[in-house]
């Protein structure tokens, strides 16, 4: 199946916006909590891209709007506790990642907005309708165990004889992922070895696992957690000569092989949009929750070449992004 025929997707169509926010007192502050279930804080674009996107919706941070930023330094055992210090906050909006953190907020809220972005918020129970999400939440799906399935496609594409497959999984986002993408090895006739990342420390012991299961090639898996990790996972796979597909151009950037999925930077633009229409006024109830429209495919020739692969032609007319 080709890129362009993947999904046939419909967002919530953007709204025009007012120069400054509509309903708030001259001179109000609003507060924005930010919570990222990853060990350091978001990498670039991320938080780049969120608050230009506020700025241009007449959010400007210092001015009118205060951003509260709380990463998990603790581990993923830490969100609860920076949860309820959001909430302590009273803070008008908590903007949180995956599918695990969406809902530890949730369990610390149910009258603060939650704009949660997650791999899959409906398959995860976030949310029960994407239409009509209902409660403090809506968002962003990231469609995560639909695109795990497609990129084990694009990577049997570009290593046409491999045969045996490794996916590193983050269990905090739940199965659907695994089981999404199972299917489809099955379909492609590849055998896939799900290796679990809790911490960073079970990063070498999963390419360990890996290598004696003589794992042809590796999917790495929609997460906040193990995009944290990229650095040290695109090292390992260079070290281990393993073939890997990542979701996020910018990993591809950082030496990784290839990517395929929606734009990073797109996506915290996206979600910046979605708090400012709470900020106006809007209910998270009545806010349909959004997905990504475009899907881009990346390709990093030099990796390739190190790993002495050659890339189709096919790829290379279809890719978006090649870095050279």
């Amino acid at each position: 199946m080709r890129r362009r025929d993947f999904l046939a997707l419909l967002s919530a169509s953007a709204v025009g916006w007012p120069p400054a926010a509509i309903g708030q007192p001259a001179g109000s502050m609003s507060t924005i909590g930010v919570l990222w279930p990853a060990a350091s804080p978001p990498a670039p674009p991320r938080m780049e891209s969120f608050r230009q996107a506020l700025r241009q919706l007449g959010f400007v941070e210092g001015k009118n709007v205060r951003i509260e930023l709380r990463h998990v330094r603790g581990g993923v055992q830490q969100l609860p506790e920076l949860a309820t210090e959001l909430v302590r906050l009273k803070v008008d909006v908590i903007t949180t990642f995956g599918d695990f953190s969406p809902r530890v907020v949730q369990q610390a809220t149910q009258t603060i907005p939650i704009v949660a972005i997650g791999d899959d918020v409906l398959g995860a129970g976030v949310i029960t309708s994407l239409s009509r999400p209902g409660g403090n939440t809506t968002g962003l799906t990231i469609l995560a165990p639909e695109l795990s399935a497609k990129r084990l496609e694009v990577l049997q594409e570009m290593v046409p004889k491999i045969s045996r497959v490794a996916a590193l999984w983050d269990p905090t986002t739940g199965t659907s992922q695994v089981s999404t993408t199972e299917n489809a090895a099955r379909a492609l006739r590849l055998k896939l070895q799900v290796l679990e990342v809790r911490q960073s420390d079970d990063l070498a012991g999963a390419f360990e696992a890996a290598r004696n299961a003589q794992a042809e090639a590796l999917n790495v898996f929609s997460s906040p957690f193990l995009s944290s990790l990229h650095p040290e996972i695109i090292s390992l796979a260079a070290q281990y000569r393993l073939p890997a597909i990542y979701q996020w151009k910018e990993h591809v950037a950082a030496g990784g092989l290839l990517s395929y999925g929606p734009d990073l930077a797109a996506m915290w633009r996206q979600s910046a949009t979605i708090v400012a229409k709470i900020l106006n006024g809007a209910k998270p109830a009545d806010l349909p929750v959004e997905q990504p429209t475009k899907f881009e495919l990346a390709l990093n020739a030099k990796t390739a070449n190190s790993l002495g692969l050659a890339i189709p032609p096919s790829m290379l007319v279809r890719a978006d992004e090649l870095i050279e």
